[in-house]
């Protein structure tokens, strides 16, 4: 089943609520949080995660974007966020991270850049609900989808397949209608879009027909 979490760094700040209702059909809304220090950009906090929760019955999936998520991604989950996501290049103790994630209620997922590989992280891979490879340098939206990623993302469906797990394979940056075929073919199931859905008039339509395009991609690449 294909899930498609809107990313609302694409949206209207000054209409956060609405713009979070215009996708109510979504699966998750991906906030992106960015400290201006793991990446050279500035996004939002706690805060304004509690305000969306507040505003929005679509849950939220929290992409931190952060210098040492070991202290704040437990915040994140108390603000509201059904799923946290850390990085693991910014990670101290992944393990114990996700574990403390999971003990509060919330999904706990980890992501790669596009330079980190996936096979030294096989072993944590039983700790995570979801595992996001970057199909962009994280930091900015709006950028190109890095197509040298598939083979990566086809990887991670495998070690996931071979432990027997039932996490999800999340992709982020530069998915739209021309690339999110590809990147359900090679085995993700959760598409985050952002200037795919609210670069659009009717971002709930957007939603439905990406949702459709990955979930055909998919059952094509399993009748092959």
């Amino acid at each position: 089943m294909a899930q498609i979490n809107p990313s609302i760094l694409s949206a209207d700040f000054a209409r956060l609520a609405d713009e979070a209702k215009a996708v109510e059909g979504a699966d998750w809304l991906h906030v992106d949080v960015m400290d201006a220090h793991f990446v050279p950009n500035l996004t939002l906090g706690v805060p304004v995660v509690e305000a969306l929760g507040k505003a929005t019955g679509t849950p939220l999936d929290c992409h931190l974007m952060i210098e040492d998520p070991d202290r704040w991604a437990p915040q994140y989950v108390e603000a509201g966020a059904g799923s946290v996501t850390f990085h693991a290049e910014a990670a101290a103790a992944p393990v114990r991270l996700a574990r403390e994630i999971r003990a509060k209620g919330a999904r706990a997922s980890m992501a790669l850049k596009p330079a980190t590989p996936i096979e030294p992280y096989e072993d944590l891979l039983p700790e995570l609900d979801m595992l996001l490879v970057m199909t962009v340098e994280p930091g900015f939206g709006g950028q190109a989808f890095l197509d040298i990623m598939l083979p990566k993302i086809r990887r991670t469906r495998r070690l996931i397949e071979k432990h027997g797990l039932q996490m999800w394979l999340q992709v982020d940056g530069g998915v739209s209608a021309s690339t999110i075929e590809q990147c359900a073919e090679a085995g993700a199931d959760v598409f985050v879009a952002g200037s795919a859905v609210y670069g659009t008039d009717d971002p709930a339509a957007a939603v439905r027909a990406l949702r459709r395009q990955a979930e055909e991609a998919t059952a094509r690449a399993c009748a092959h």
